[in-house]
Formats: structure tokens, sequence, C-alpha cells
């Protein structure tokens, strides 16, 4: 049984992957309804990834969320300053209690 291939790597073999798809228009206005429609949101910005696009979790005052992606910090930031919530990275500062509990109290929400 031959384990290794000596066949030489062509620039075919070697394309980048992208597992999940680019940030839309629709992410963005997901977003903005959601800030619009609930009180007390505050966004929780999550890297890019190499299986997806950054993301932000917006999270309401009673731990309700929903995780868009955004394309790139900088259109986050924008997001956040013209709707006047604030903004923290997930990474550093983690998530609010809020959401555990309304994930507890919801589990539909992760059935899907």
């Amino acid at each position: 049984m031959r384990w290794l291939s000596r066949r030489r790597p062509t620039a075919d073999d070697h394309t980048p992957t992208k597992l999940d798809r680019e940030a839309t228009r629709d992410d963005l206005a997901a977003l903005e309804a959601f800030i619009a429609s609930r009180r007390g949101v505050e966004l929780y910005l999550e890297p890019e990834t190499t299986a997806t696009d950054t993301t932000v979790v917006a999270i309401a005052d009673d731990g309700e969320w929903i995780r868009r992606r955004t394309g790139s910090p900088r259109t986050a930031a924008r997001l956040a300053h013209r709707s006047a919530v604030p903004m923290y990275e997930a990474a550093r500062v983690g998530y609010p209690e809020r959401m555990r509990i309304w994930n507890r109290n919801h589990p539909e929400r992760r059935m899907r």
C-alpha cells in the first residue's frame, strides 16, 4: 500500500476554501430590525474564522438574541454607531448571563 503520492501539487490543488457564505445586505437589515424592535440591545463582535465571516450577536435586555454576518469589524462598528448601541468584543468580555438564561428558557431555539 502506498501512503504518499509522488505527484506534485498543481495550482488547482491549492484553492482556498470558504465553508460559509459572505455577509449580505439582508444580514445587516435583520440586525437593524432587531435593534429597532427590542429594548436595551448590545452588540457582541465575533471575529472572522476559517468557517464564518465576521459576525455580530445582538442581545436585547431580556436576553433574546440573533447572530448575523457583518463582513468586517468596521461595518459592525458603523452599525453600532448609527444605531447608538454599545458594541463589545465577545472574545474579551464574553456573553451576558441574560443570554444564557434566555437560552435555557427557550430550548426550541437550539433545535433548529
